[in-house]
């Protein structure tokens, strides 16, 4: 079976909260197909009435996200198909932006390329003590340009950079705390769950237009984003065609299989 059909995006409400919570068997990796699905139930729970604050968070109680599709990478045979992949990832980046509504990042376990990406793009997140995070992209001859804008404005441009150059290098989860990236860190899932089980009810009761207004206020000074990560999502589309990155990818999944 085509493992970039697999996975899938749920979107549950209940007392105001929105979760949406996608998995994938890959180590919750995020082929074209769930990017979509992902990107849609941001939008829709965005437009929901009955939903006051969004939950963002993947299955399972280790890899929160193992960012891009192996599988589909090594599908990829042209700048066109290259750059709608990335494109993905820059819609989901851009409906966090734009969505009216808190999103609260749940980050479980560890976080790669695309999954730091996502962790940068909610509003607060929180993760347990084994959510590491890494950049790997370099290593296998792309780059983190369309999650950079994101990770850059939550960590800053030294810790971003430093991610991204040392691109084999696990940063802990206490690290990416000190940087910004979690606001809280937890001994267990449980203890996380708690936190933002409180947080997201109180956010519930709060007055959703002085929400949708600070939002707006926090994300003022990124209204280009959308031409600007189509045009990193374009960088990436090219790199993946070069024979360096095919060879990588392809040494990673012997490495891996």
């Amino acid at each position: 079976m085509d493992k970039t059909l697999l996975g899938s995006v749920e979107t549950r409400i209940e007392n105001g909260i929105g979760t949406i919570e996608f998995y994938h068997p890959s180590h919750n990796s995020l082929p074209g197909k769930l990017l979509a699905e992902l990107r849609d139930a941001i939008v829709a729970a965005g437009e929901n009435e009955n939903i006051k604050v969004i939950i963002l968070k993947s299955s399972g109680n280790r890899t929160f996200c193992a960012g891009a599709s192996f599988d589909e990478l090594m599908a990829i045979g042209d700048l066109d198909t290259g750059k709608k992949f990335f494109m993905g990832f820059a819609n989901v980046i851009n409906a966090c932006r734009k969505c009216p509504k808190f999103i609260i990042g749940r980050i479980q376990g560890k976080a790669v390329g695309g999954g730091v990406g996502l962790a940068s793009a909610v509003d607060y997140c929180m993760g347990t003590q084994f959510a590491s995070v890494k950049l790997s992209e370099l290593a296998i001859g792309i780059g983190p340009f369309v999650v950079g804008p994101a990770v850059e404005r939550k960590v800053g441009t030294s810790a971003f950079t430093q991610m991204a150059i040392n691109a084999t290098e696990w940063q802990t989860a206490q690290w990416a705390q000190e940087k910004g990236l979690y606001t809280e860190i937890f001994d267990t899932a449980d203890q996380l769950d708690q936190a933002i089980e409180v947080l997201a009810g109180r956010l519930s009761s709060f007055s959703p237009e002085a929400m949708a207004m600070l939002k707006k206020v926090a994300w003022e000074n990124c209204s280009h984003w959308d031409e600007l990560l189509e045009a990193r999502a374009a960088m990436s589309g090219k790199l993946v065609l070069s024979d360096f990155t095919v060879k990588a990818i392809e040494k990673f999944k012997q490495k891996v299989s």
